[in-house]
């Protein structure tokens, strides 16, 4: 890393290799991070100069990234890049303008950053979001004096695209999980005439966002997507189709207990609630820290929080087979059904998941202005 004034010297301008190796980042690093991204986005590897020529040609657009109502779990995510050199393209590759989290400035010089970024990139700059929008009152949500609804409207206004990172402001989230007392809705509720992407998941998986970013980059254009508006090169395939305990669950071995031998085995966890049939993300191949684990490896069910309402589709400790009911004889009924449910049950999901993909094929893939 260079020293700060150095960092500051950099213009926002400058074509994105120059500042890069300002930063000390070697050409055969820079390489190896466009063959990554052009591998985890399902492209020929013919295409890997056509991203690099891209990327280091590229002026650093503009973006602005709005926090609702969140937990500051997505930018904790993206902050913890699998790899420095990732990283580093993840805050260099843009220009950041506005980020509460990561922005040194605040109050009135935070806004003002906002407004002079929106002014000199109009209809060509980025708007993440994270967290839901609360239609309930104004007080739920405010940024500078101005309700979280008012804000989106504005910087949506002017934006080039819009990237819904994490659950909530794709989906609402937990903010908007029964009983809503803030009227939480998502992002894709209140803009409808600019193009979305949904990168869900509480939080969603950093190395996601950076691809999104680079296809944008790249290719000027939004990736082809699924009919949630999540790109299907990670939410294609759900977590059991990738799960390596899914043997397991082939030959009906399942844990019964977090501390029985199945599950000291690594038996697959689908009794004890996991989501992996019916949630589409890519946990079980890209994981998390550096590709070292992801949930199910380290011996907990998915809890399907890249899917819209998970938090209010019972236990997350029920298995999918199990009705919610007090009724002990349709439990017992549902518990016996055993594997026959489950699979059911990620069948279903599956058909409904390319039935809909098929229905919107046409609109699939987003294009930009």
């Amino acid at each position: 890393m260079i020293p700060q004034a150095d960092a500051r010297s950099i213009p926002t301008d400058a074509p994105l290799l120059d500042a890069l190796a300002v930063r000390g980042v070697s050409r055969r690093g820079f390489v190896k991070f466009c063959a990554t991204i052009t591998s985890m986005l399902a492209l020929s590897p013919e295409l890997i100069p056509q991203v690099a020529q891209a990327l280091q040609s590229a002026r650093r657009p503009s973006v602005i990234w709005l926090p609702f109502q969140e937990c500051t779990g997505c930018t904790e995510s993206i902050t913890r890049a699998d790899a420095e050199t990732i990283e580093q393209l993840i805050f260099e590759a843009i220009s950041l303008d506005y980020q509460h989290t990561l922005q040194a400035a605040a109050g009135t010089a935070a806004e003002q950053a906002r407004q002079d970024a929106m002014r000199a990139n109009w209809g060509q700059y980025l708007l993440v979001v994270d967290g839901s929008v609360p239609l309930g009152g104004a007080g739920f949500c405010t940024i500078a004096g101005r309700s979280a609804a008012d804000i989106l409207v504005e910087a949506a206004r002017g934006a080039r695209a819009i990237i819904c990172v994490g659950t909530c402001a794709a989906f609402g989230g937990i903010p908007a999980a029964n009983p809503n007392p803030t009227q939480a809705v998502p992002v894709s509720q209140i803009v409808r005439d600019k193009p979305i992407v949904n990168i869900s998941g509480c939080p969603p998986i950093p190395n996601v966002i950076t691809a999104v970013l680079v296809q944008l980059l790249t290719f000027g254009e939004l990736p082809q997507l699924d009919h949630l508006g999540r790109p299907k090169v990670f939410y294609g395939e759900s977590i059991h189709d990738r799960c390596y305990r899914r043997p397991f669950y082939e030959r009906g071995q399942f844990a019964e207990s977090f501390d029985d031998e199945g599950a000291r085995q690594g038996w697959c966890l689908y009794k004890l609630g996991c989501k992996g049939p019916v949630t589409y993300n890519a946990c079980a191949t890209v994981k998390w820290n550096g590709g070292t684990s992801f949930p199910i490896g380290a011996g907990h069910g998915c809890i399907g929080c890249a899917e819209p309402g998970f938090w209010d589709r019972g236990g997350f400790y029920d298995a999918l087979s199990v009705t919610h009911t007090d009724n002990l004889e349709e439990i017992a009924l549902a518990a016996g059904a055993g594997v026959a449910v489950g699979a059911a049950a990620a069948l279903l999901a599956r058909k409904k998941q390319h039935a809909a993909a098929r229905a919107g094929d046409d609109g699939a893939k987003g294009e930009l202005p």
